[in-house]
Formats: C-alpha cells, structure tokens, sequence
C-alpha cells in the first residue's frame, strides 16, 4: 500500500510540473517582429517566419512575424508596441522612432549605408535622364517608401521635375517595389522608380523582362533600411532583452545563410537614430513629416 502510495505521489509531482511549465509556457509574452510589405508577399513572410525562429532560439523568446498589409499599417502597430522589433526603411523608421521616442534603430546591412533608388523606362523610349520623364506617365511605390518615393520625389525636384504638374497624368503610387517594375513592364505606365536592391534581384533572378524595361538612373547615396526596436521591450521581456536582440541580430552569419541571402547581404552591422537625420530633413521640406 505504501509502495502504491509513493508512485501515486511521484505522478502527482511529475503532473504538477509538467502543467506548471505548460501554463509558463503558454502565459510567456509574444515579441512580435515585422517588415514592411515592400515586395512579394509569400518570400516576405517565408523569410521573416524563418527569421523569427532563428531570434527565437537565439533569445530564448517567444517570436511570432506579424504580417502588415501596408507601409502605415507597420508603424501603426509598432507606435501601439504591437509589434517589439521592425524592418523599416529610413522613412519608415523616422516616422515610427517619432512615434516612441524611446525606440532605437540597431542594425542595417552595409548597404544600407549607401543605398540608391533606380529610375526605369519602357526600353523603346528615348529617355536618358531625369529631365526626359516630362510628360510622360509614371508610377512610385508605396507613398511611404524611402528609395521608392521620398527620396525619388527630392531628386525629381532637384532636377526641375514637378511630379503633380510635369508628368502625363498625376503620378501612380504602386504600394510595392515589384509591382512598380511590372507596371512598367507591362506598358501601364512609362516609367517609374524603386529600391535598387529589389530591382537588382528582378534582374539576377529573371523575373523581369529586359526586353520592354531597362533602367536608365540610380540616385545618389542615403541611408535607408534598419532594424528598429521599440522603447518597451525590457520592460516587458525583462532587461536586457533590447541587447539580446540586438546581438542575435548582428551575429548573424554562414549558418543563417538563407535568411541574409534574401535581405540581399552577408551580415547586419551597427545603427543608430542619427544616421537617418537627413531622411528626416528631406521628409520636413518636403512636408511628408510635419
């Protein structure tokens, strides 16, 4: 009987654990991690889940990727601290690190640092520069994208391009990088611009027809893309959560090869707030920031 007893006992203890780590495990917070939705949607998120596994087993956090239907929709849930950890471009970033002043810009490729938009035209067109896109039809991407309008937009006015009074039509705005290039393609609109990384893999990969689209400018240099995180996250995930993160993200390398290759890079390096300043001062005088 006492022997019975004893076994009963173990299996009550072995029960009592096993559930209390169940509903530890269940009670843990989600850090919630996004991107904007810049390019097609199911490589998107097949990169970024992969991309939350990895942060997960190298935190030791609960990580979920948490799909935005577009560009404002990130910021949003990010100034609400729905999501912790987001891939913004520098507009993006500026405009969410205005939000909660508290968040920080961590990480960006090396690119990042010098980074380009890419003019393009239906290849039959005689256009050379930025000049020749007077009277023609024309598509940005998403209105809150860096290298797909902000930056864009500066460059066209430098050059004497007014794009709500100089180009056949008032300009398209596409929503995503990838959609812009097809647009063109296609012959919906006659030129257009977008984040030169995107349009290098369209061209690496095949995905657009050189015959009917070529590109004809790249920009000068400007910060754009980075990791930011929210200003909540130690205090929600325990302290030191933010550098946790942050070193997950920096030491990433040969074995998370699959997950860099599609952010077109071999390493994330060092950011900080004040790279994207002039973002910033390009956005006021532009009065896309109030």
């Amino acid at each position: 009987m006492k022997k019975i007893l004893s076994v009963l006992l173990s299996l009550f203890f072995i029960f009592s654990f096993t559930s209390c780590s169940n509903n530890s495990n269940l009670n843990k917070p989600t850090f919630k991690i996004g991107a904007l939705p810049d390019q097609n949607a199911s490589e998107l998120t097949s990169a970024m889940t992969k991309m939350a596994e990895y942060l997960s087993n190298k935190t030791g956090l609960k990580v979920e990727y948490v799909q935005s239907v577009d560009y404002a929709a990130l910021v949003t849930a990010f100034e609400r601290g729905e999501i912790h950890l987001a891939w913004f471009g520098g507009l993006t970033g500026v405009q969410a690190r205005n939000k909660v002043p508290t968040a920080e810009a961590i990480a960006q490729r090396p690119r990042d640092a010098e980074f380009h938009s890419v003019f393009i035209v239906q290849k039959n067109l005689p256009v050379n520069s930025i000049k020749d896109l007077k009277g023609l039809t024309f598509t940005f991407g998403s209105e809150s994208s860096t290298s797909g309008h902000l930056m864009p937009r500066y460059y066209l006015l430098e050059n004497g391009i007014y794009p709500e009074k100089d180009f056949n039509g008032k300009p398209n705005y596409s929503g995503s990088h990838d959609k812009t290039y097809k647009l063109v393609e296609s012959g919906a609109f006659q030129a257009g611009v977008l984040n030169e990384a995107v349009w290098q893999k369209a061209v690496k990969d095949g995905k657009v027809d050189l015959s009917k689209v070529r590109a004809f400018y790249t920009t000068p240099a400007y910060f754009d893309y980075n990791w930011t995180i929210n200003g909540n996250v130690d205090e929600i995930f325990g302290n030191g959560t933010k550098d946790k993160v942050k070193n997950a993200i920096l030491s990433m390398g040969e074995s998370e090869k699959e997950i860099l290759d599609f952010f077109q890079t071999d390493k994330f390096i060092e950011t900080k707030n004040d790279n994207y300043n002039a973002i910033e001062s390009v956005a006021k005088q532009l009065g896309i920031i109030k």
